[in-house]
C-alpha cells in the first residue's frame, strides 16, 4: 500500500480537516436543537499535544498539504493559538486555515495570523438581525460582521464567507448576501444544506438547490462559469461575477457531488479518522495514540481507514443513512 492517503478509486487525499472542538456558542437550526447536544467528556478529547502528532504525521509520512481546523467552533479551544503556531513550524510546512462562525474572531484574529493562520472562512447566512436570531438563536450578528473585518485588517486572505439559504427563511437574501462581500472583497461560497444535522430533520424539498440558487443570484448579477480546470479538487464550482475579477462559489454537495475529485480525510475531536463527511463508520487514532503506539503504527491505521473509502457520500441511494454524529462532532 502507498505511504500516501489513497483509495482504492485512485484518489489521495491532502487536505485535512481536524475538528479542535464538538462545542459551538451558536445553536443553528440546520446544525442542532435549541438546548444543544451533550458534549464530548475532556478526557475524550485529543489534548494539544495528541493534535499536533497527527498532525505531523499526516503532513510527513502521509503527504497531506493543506490542514484547515473546524469545529464544532474551533475559537473556543483554549489552545488553538499554540496549536496553530506548532503545526505552522512542520517541515514541510502544510497551509493552514481555519472555518469558524466568527464570534470572538475580532478579538483574536492578530494572534492567529501572528500564530501561522494563512486563511479563514467565516460562516454568515444573512444580513439581518432578526433573521440572524430565527437562525442562530443568538443575538451575535454584529460579533461575526466584525471579526470578518478584523480578519481581513490581519490580513487572513481572501477571506471566505459561507452561507447557507433556508426555504422561506434567508433564500431572498442571496443577491444582497453577494453584494455585500463585492463591496468588502470577501468572496462568498454558498453551501447545499446537507443532512447533517443533530436532529436528523433535514429534508431535499426545504433545501434551496444550487441551480436555485443560481437563479436568485442572476436576476441581479451575470455569471460567467470559471474554466474547470481552475477547480481542481475545489468544492465550489466559481463563477465570475460581471466580468470579473470577484467571483462567488456553490458547493452543491447534495445535487452535483464532487466525491470523484474529493481529496479529503477528516480527523473528529476525539481523534476518530472519517473518510467521508457522510461516513458511517470511524477508525479510532485516539486509542492508538494514548495505548502507546509508534508513529508507523499510527500512520498505517490512518492509511487502512483510507484505503476502504466508498466511491461517494450516497445520497442518492435509497439505502442512504444519515450519519448519526452530527456536523459539531463531525467537523465541516
Amino acid at each position: 500500500m502507498s505511504s500516501a492517503l489513497i483509495d482504492t478509486y485512485g484518489r489521495v487525499a491532502t487536505d485535512l480537516r481536524v475538528s479542535l472542538t464538538d462545542k459551538c456558542n451558536l445553536r443553528c437550526t440546520y446544525c442542532m436543537p435549541a438546548e444543544g447536544l451533550p458534549w464530548l467528556p475532556k478526557d475524550e478529547l485529543l489534548s494539544d499535544d495528541e493534535v499536533v502528532r497527527l498532525v505531523r504525521l499526516a503532513v510527513q509520512r502521509l503527504g497531506v498539504r493543506e490542514v484547515r481546523f473546524t469545529g464544532g467552533e474551533p475559537l473556543l479551544r483554549p489552545g488553538l493559538p499554540g496549536i496553530v503556531e506548532r503545526v505552522a513550524a512542520l517541515d514541510p510546512r502544510p497551509e493552514i486555515s481555519l472555518t469558524t462562525n466568527g464570534i470572538g474572531l475580532a478579538r483574536t484574529a492578530p494572534a492567529l495570523r501572528a500564530a501561522g493562520l494563512d486563511r479563514i472562512n467565516v460562516s454568515l447566512d444573512t444580513l439581518r438581525p432578526e433573521v440572524f436570531r430565527r437562525l442562530a438563536r443568538r443575538d451575535r450578528l454584529a460579533d461575526v460582521v466584525a471579526g470578518l473585518a478584523a480578519a481581513e485588517a490581519a490580513g487572513l486572505g481572501p477571506v471566505k464567507v459561507n452561507a447557507v439559504l433556508m426555504r422561506g427563511v434567508n433564500e431572498a437574501e442571496a443577491p444582497e448576501l453577494l453584494e455585500w462581500c463585492l463591496e468588502r472583497g470577501y468572496e462568498l461560497r454558498f453551501i447545499e444544506q446537507m443532512p447533517l444535522d443533530a436532529q436528523h430533520g433535514w429534508t431535499r424539498r426545504d433545501m434551496i438547490t444550487a441551480q436555485e440558487i443560481l437563479g436568485l443570484l442572476g436576476e441581479r448579477f451575470r455569471l460567467t462559469p470559471e474554466e474547470p480546470e481552475e477547480r481542481g479538487a475545489a468544492p465550489a464550482e466559481r463563477w465570475l461575477v460581471d466580468g470579473g475579477p470577484a467571483r462567488v462559489g456553490v458547493i452543491a454537495s447534495v445535487t452535483r457531488p464532487f466525491c470523484r475529485a474529493c481529496d479529503r480525510t477528516r480527523l473528529t475531536a476525539d481523534g476518530q479518522v472519517r473518510n467521508c463527511l457522510f461516513a458511517t463508520e470511524e477508525t479510532d487514532l485516539r486509542g492508538a495514540l494514548r495505548g502507546g503506539a509508534p508513529d508507523e503504527d499510527v500512520a498505517e491505521l490512518w492509511r487502512k481507514a483510507m484505503w476502504g473509502k466508498r466511491a461517494g457520500g450516497g445520497l442518492d441511494d435509497p439505502s442512504f443513512l444519515q450519519p448519526s454524529r452530527p456536523m459539531s462532532a463531525i467537523g465541516g
